[in-house]
């Protein structure tokens, strides 16, 4: 509700000369980490490149947000995007513009089911759009799939946990995002667990869910290291 259009992509797309990607970046309280805000305008988008793509016979404005992340790359570390949870226009966009993917997939029959489903779609639809359009598939560093929201006590979210390391192997990460009731607490205080001044449940949730969440980020973070050659050295 506090944003305006061109505050989000959705003004980029209707005017990339004209407010250029940096216009629309916004700081943070965390240092050095900087974010483009959205709300429920961006769904418009959907519908909106689709009937560009129509009209104009063209797959060019899939590039978009290729084309923002460009201007701006040198400038960062890592540019995270994090598309809807579908196979739509904008999560196209996003997938052309991606040279990585982190896909968490929560342990439950559907959610497994869905995933594959997918990812085979994602493959299908590049190699749809390399026929069309003649560009090339885009190519990924890494696939990684982290399972989430995960009940360690609850011997069906082992069993598919197991069942999912013997579908997709080495892409599925060691470390899982276990469910906590410190997530929770955190969340309804519009905060992530990093940002707690103390614990809200007990130090005991508290410290085993502060594990589970750095362990899943530094697998992470080890990916990007070792396709970053120049920073393998550092760290991000």
């Amino acid at each position: 509700m506090d944003l305006d259009e061109e505050d989000t992509l959705y003004g980029h797309f209707h005017n990339p000369e004209l407010l250029g990607v940096r216009k629309i970046i916004r700081k943070t309280h965390f240092h050095n980490l900087h974010l483009i805000p959205s709300n429920l305008r961006l769904y418009n988008l959907e519908y909106e490149i689709a009937g560009h793509m129509a009209r104009n016979q063209n797959m060019e404005i899939i590039d978009l947000i290729a084309q923002a992340i460009d201007e701006v790359v040198d400038d960062y570390d890592v540019v995270i995007m994090d598309p809807p949870p579908a196979l739509g226009m904008v999560s196209m966009a996003v997938l052309q513009a991606a040279n990585c993917m982190v896909i968490p997939v929560p342990p439950s029959l559907v959610d497994f089911a869905s995933t594959v489903s997918f990812i085979d779609m994602t493959r299908t639809t590049m190699k749809q759009l390399e026929q069309l359009a003649g560009r090339g598939r885009p190519a990924y560093n890494f696939i990684r799939l982290v399972g989430s929201r995960v009940d360690e006590s609850k011997s069906m979210h082992r069993e598919i946990l197991s069942m999912m390391r013997q579908v997709f192997g080495g892409s599925m990460t060691q470390s899982v995002m276990v469910t906590s009731a410190e997530i929770d607490n955190a969340s309804s205080r519009m905060k992530t667990v990093f940002e707690l001044d103390k614990p809200v449940t007990s130090h005991e949730v508290y410290n085993r869910c502060m594990k589970h969440l750095s362990d899943v980020c530094q697998d992470i973070e080890q990916d990007v290291l070792r396709t970053w050659a120049s920073r393998a050295g550092g760290r991000i």
